[in-house]
């Protein structure tokens, strides 16, 4: 899938209309890490005004505004996405349906972090309502408009992989969450939090955008003694409508660094994404790189996200991940983390 056409309510497209490059309004709800960094990256692209967050920790709106200083700090959710034409949601994954319903009831665009929620049945009808609501709707998984899922989708369907023979997700981290995750204490738990929901589903989108819909064979998760802490290790078998296999093993624990990788196999070529954005390519000898390596990767994929996104609200073909493919990937995961299955 290439993305799709954003639908835009008529008010919102009124008012973009108006000018010959949009502007778009913009206020965001939940300031932890992700909130902020948002935030920092909309206030240096020339077609996004945050005018309006919130944040129930009045610490994390004081950063805030050290970011968007002209953002007005709102006494609510509400009164932030009432000033607003769009509205970002990087709160904790249970308050982002009610959010995001608020939003689209005004009329506004939503573009939420991942996942939708942790129920399935509750996304479900998050997903449903808000094709209902028409309103202009995507979830941010990053790699959706980054060079290296659109260079690995066209060699695929142009045959430059060969035969696609699936693919393996590997990802291991000394502890959870990372250092630099900290603040986000629910990061921790298994209510909301954990690698599988945060990383792992990162890889099985973009394997989805490339072999198609994935549903589990077997899966298996462990969890420390202590009940509500997120899982320690995962791992499952997936396959494809046509039967090819997709892995996935996840480990937390010992000293190593960092390693996040998707390898999509192929009968000619095979390549491997490492740290969501480093391409490279491996005809059956060590992987060479592929293409440019950004002196800025997370600040490269953030642009090419909010491109995509001012497409969406101009209602134009875009690459951002829909709420119906985040919901398959929910459902994965959900269904992985209740392992053994």
């Amino acid at each position: 899938m290439d993305g799709r056409p954003g639908r835009v309510p008529f008010p919102l497209l009124q008012r973009l209309e108006r000018t010959t490059r949009t502007v778009i309004k913009t206020a965001v709800i939940g300031l932890g890490i992700m909130g902020r960094r948002m935030v920092e990256h909309m206030e240096i692209h020339p077609q996004f005004d945050v005018v309006a967050m919130w944040d129930p920790d009045a610490a994390a709106c004081t950063l805030s505004t050290q970011l968007a200083p002209q953002a007005v700090i709102a006494d609510s959710a509400q009164a932030a996405i009432e000033t607003a034409d769009l509205v970002y949601l990087a709160c904790p994954p249970k308050p982002r349906k009610a959010y995001a319903l608020m939003a689209a009831l005004a009329g506004k665009g939503v573009f939420l972090e991942k996942p939708l929620g942790v129920d399935i049945a509750e996304s479900r009808d998050l997903v449903e309502r808000l094709a209902k609501s028409g309103v202009p709707t995507a979830v941010n998984f990053t790699q959706a408009a980054g060079d290296a899922l659109a260079n690995v989708s066209k060699d695929s369907q142009a045959g430059a992989l060969g035969d696609l023979a699936g693919a393996d997700i590997v990802v291991t981290y000394a502890a959870w969450p990372r250092q630099w995750q900290l603040g986000a204490d629910w990061l921790r738990f298994r209510a909301e939090g954990g690698m599988t929901r945060e990383v792992i589903s990162h890889f099985l989108f973009f394997s989805e955008r490339i072999l198609g819909p994935l549903h589990i064979v077997w899966s298996r998760a462990d969890y420390p003694n202590r009940q509500d802490l997120c899982e320690t290790h995962v791992a499952a078998r997936l396959e494809t409508e046509t039967g090819l296999p997709v892995t996935i093993m996840g480990s937390v624990g010992g000293a190593q660094p960092d390693r996040q990788e998707l390898t999509i196999k192929g009968s000619v070529v095979s390549r491997r994404i490492s740290e969501f954005h480093l391409d490279a390519t491996s005809d059956g000898g060590p992987y060479v790189p592929v293409g440019q390596i950004r002196e800025d990767p997370r600040a490269t994929s953030l642009k090419a996200q909010l491109d995509d996104l001012v497409l969406l609200c101009e209602g134009k073909p875009n690459s951002l991940a829909t709420s119906e493919e985040a919901l398959r990937v929910q459902i994965l995961v959900e269904a992985i983390l209740s392992g053994p299955t």
